[in-house]
Parts: C-alpha cells; structure tokens; sequence
C-alpha cells in the first residue's frame, strides 16, 4: 500500500504548527500576568494576629485578610464601641491596607462581612454605604458565633488594580 506523502506531510506539519502555536499562546499568557506572590502590608491597620498577611497580590488581585475593629495605635477594641464604630474601624483598616498596595476602597470587587449578630445588619449597612458611594462591590453577609476578640463584626475583600 502506497502512502501519499504529500497528504501525510501536510497532516505532520498541520499537528506540529498546532502544537508551536499552543505552546506560544500559553507562554504568553503566562508571561502576561505576574503570578508572583506580593504581601501588602500597612502600619495603618492592625498587625496580624497570627501566621498570616494583610493583604497578598497576586497580578492584579489584591486579596484583603478579614479585618476587625483593632485601632492600629493600641492594637485593641475600643471598650463599647457601637456596631457603627466597629464597622468604620474595620472599614477604615481596610482602606489602610490598599493604600499600602496603591488603591483605593473603589477598587474593591468584592466583600465578605462577618456579623456576630445579624440583627445590627441595618446599622452595619449604614455604615458600610457611605464607603462604597457608587458601584459598590459585591458582597455576602453572614453571622458568625464569634470572632477573634470579641468583635461585632470583620470584613474580608477583594480588589483589582486597573
């Protein structure tokens, strides 16, 4: 049985250039994002209270840890401090945290809020609207049994840079 080569040439070459161009177009686009780990930190917000970061980059992802009502000064809860002071507290942690990264809280896509009790929802959001004035980001809100400390409440985040 005789092969036509020409055909046969034609399919090696067809596979080969496929194999070329899959190869490119994955290297590029892994040299197109910066897959390298950054930890972002702030002396304007809290130090970590345990073996983690403030923040972490990854391209231009900037994943926020969960915040809570800690004044960066005393490293402390203020004593009776409202779920309204607690909240901008945590906000304001936040904000410190991506200004170490160069953003600001616009750049935030999404949100996880941590409650101790859902019932100061409405409070919280109060709160919580005057830092996100247009396109707030996404957001899931639950209640938790407790945080660290005692808090009220935590926030987690996600920003992208432009």
């Amino acid at each position: 049985m005789l092969i036509n080569m020409d055909r046969f040439q034609r399919l090696i070459l067809t596979t080969i250039g496929a194999v070329v161009l899959t190869v490119c177009f994955s290297t590029s686009f892994v040299n197109a994002q910066n897959f390298e780990k950054k930890v972002i930190s702030s002396p304007d917000a809290p130090e970590a209270i345990g073996p983690y970061s403030q923040a972490i980059q990854v391209g231009k992802t900037v994943y926020l840890s969960g915040q809570g009502p800690i004044d960066p000064k005393t490293q402390q809860i203020a004593p009776d401090a409202s779920i309204e002071d607690q909240t901008r507290r945590v906000l304001d942690n936040l904000k410190a945290v991506l200004v170490a990264a160069g953003l600001t809280m616009d750049h935030i896509v999404a949100t996880t809020v941590y409650l101790k009790d859902v019932g100061e929802f409405a409070k919280m959001n109060m709160v919580y609207a005057t830092y996100f004035k247009s396109a707030p980001p996404a957001r899931a809100t639950v209640e938790v049994a407790r945080l660290p400390r005692e808090a009220k409440i935590a926030i987690s985040a996600i920003a992208v840079a432009p």
